[in-house]
């Protein structure tokens, strides 16, 4: 049975007519606030064309990385368009990838926040697009006209198809049990994650080690329940994920592997986690942490080509010529990378492509991306963090050269796996001090010369190969 996933449904709305001009009446806003609602919308219909005299008009659906590097990238660029960014949370655009370091304590949230998004109105959610009418209806009521828009509506946490999740008619999450992927989440795991408090962590992947060690650093006494042979399995192989365990456990973190959780059970306000062997634990804080969906609905609503996202050309655009998509929500050449790396190559050539700049690459237009894994564990002491890269594929299959340098003593662990004389994956552990050296050499995918011998990659300043 697949895990469900927090997507808002679409929601109809009257239509305009094609190529009207529509007279909106938006409720009153100040920033980044809460919206008043209008009392009306009217429609008037013109023989006006749909591109506006103040210059192209692009709107964009999602203010994450994706969607603020693109507008940042169209005002840098001078472009005569006329931006507008809608998001659904009312906080100003931030990274996700530091929301950890948030709720650890680290950072303040007002730290992660990226600057100002040109035209950018929060607490807005999109809920219908009007292909014919090229208009995008909003939840406050308000129409967004477009010529060129822009899907960036990421990705939602999926949500475990556990027993006793959900009560009968209910679509919210019972107190005390949280996802981990908006501010709004990290700020209720913090407020939650007083020290001495019981968390158990479900999944054991990025995210999930993210924010176990988090919680941990809050001194909560935190569970990670990973149903995998080892953590961290889409990035690390068997050795390097139980170098990862045994500074999670440093921590103060417990690990179950092969822990396959079955159900939830609240009992006199704190919870109880049932595991497929009979095992439960006792928690007051439950994390699900069990990866994260393309949000399409959206799309799919307006009769755009969805598969496991939204399907997208070299250019960027959906199966309609005037909406394209980029970030999490994207799908290209069958791929969803869901990484950072890839959101800002997307926005960066899509800026260019709107402004008629100069494409990257001979191929003009998106050939994918390399991006590097990379966290950060710290350790019970501030001068033992335990750096992490991974990249590419570091598994190998059935003919494939992989070197190994590892010194247990220093917690150091460098792998390389090589096809054909080229570098296709890695993973470094503790020092990453050759990780440039490693990054170029992988993203320009070309042969190792034969009168270089590969050990290079890895060595810097000793240890024993394998």
């Amino acid at each position: 049975m697949p895990g469900r996933s927090l997507e808002p449904k679409a929601l109809s709305s009257p239509r305009p007519g094609r190529g009207a001009e529509v007279t909106v009446a938006r409720g009153k806003r100040a920033g980044c606030g809460r919206v008043t609602a209008p009392s009306h919308a009217l429609y008037v219909k013109t023989k006006t064309s749909p591109a506006r005299r103040g210059g192209h008009r692009v709107t964009i659906i999602g203010a994450g990385i994706a969607g603020a590097r693109l507008a940042y990238q169209l005002r840098a660029a001078g472009a005569r368009c006329e931006v507008t960014v809608i998001g659904e949370e009312t906080h100003a655009p931030y990274n996700r990838v530091l929301l950890a370091d948030v709720l650890a304590g680290r950072y303040a949230p007002e730290v992660v926040a990226l600057p100002q998004a040109p035209g950018m109105r929060c607490g807005v959610r999109a809920v219908r697009i009007d292909r014919d009418a090229r208009l995008v209806v909003c939840d406050d009521g308000s129409l967004l006209p477009y010529d060129t828009l822009v899907l960036a509506t990421g990705s939602n946490p999926v949500l475990p198809p556990l027993r006793g999740l959900f009560a009968a008619g209910e679509s919210e999450l019972p107190e005390g049990v949280h996802a981990f992927r908006t501010m709004d989440d990290c700020l209720a795991l913090a407020s939650a994650a007083r020290p001495g408090v019981r968390a158990v962590v479900v999944g054991g992947g990025l995210l999930g080690v993210s924010a176990a060690r988090a919680l941990a650093a809050r001194g909560a006494q935190v569970v990670l329940a990973q149903q995998g042979e080892y953590v961290m399995e889409r990035h690390l192989d068997a050795t390097a994920a139980a170098l990862v365990r045994s500074h999670l456990e440093a921590l103060g973190v417990e690990v179950h592997l092969e822990c396959r959780v079955r159900g939830l059970t609240a009992a006199q306000g704190a919870h109880v986690v049932e595991l497929a062997d009979g095992y439960r634990l006792d928690t007051d804080i439950v994390v699900l942490a069990c990866g994260v969906r393309p949000r399409v609905g959206l799309a799919q609503a307006a009769g755009l080509q969805v598969a496991r996202g939204i399907v997208v050309d070299d250019r960027l655009c959906t199966s309609d010529p005037h909406i394209r998509a980029i970030g999490d929500c994207a799908e290209h050449d069958g791929i969803v990378y869901g990484l950072a790396g890839a959101a800002i190559d997307q926005a960066d050539l899509l800026a260019r492509l709107l402004t008629g700049g100069p494409e990257s690459g001979p191929q003009r237009g998106y050939a994918g991306t390399r991006a590097l894994t990379r966290l950060t564990l710290p350790g019970p002491s501030a001068q033992s963090p335990l750096d992490i890269a991974a990249f590419g594929q570091p598994v190998p299959l059935a003919g494939d050269d992989v070197l190994r340098l590892s010194d247990a003593t220093r917690g150091i662990y460098r792998k390389v796996v090589l096809r054909d004389d080229r570098l296709i994956g890695g993973i470094l552990l503790g020092d990453l001090a050759t990780i440039g050296t490693l990054a170029r050499t992988w993203e320009d995918d070309e042969a190792i010369a034969p009168d270089s011998s590969p050990l290079h990659l890895l060595t810097h300043d000793g240890g024993s190969s394998s």
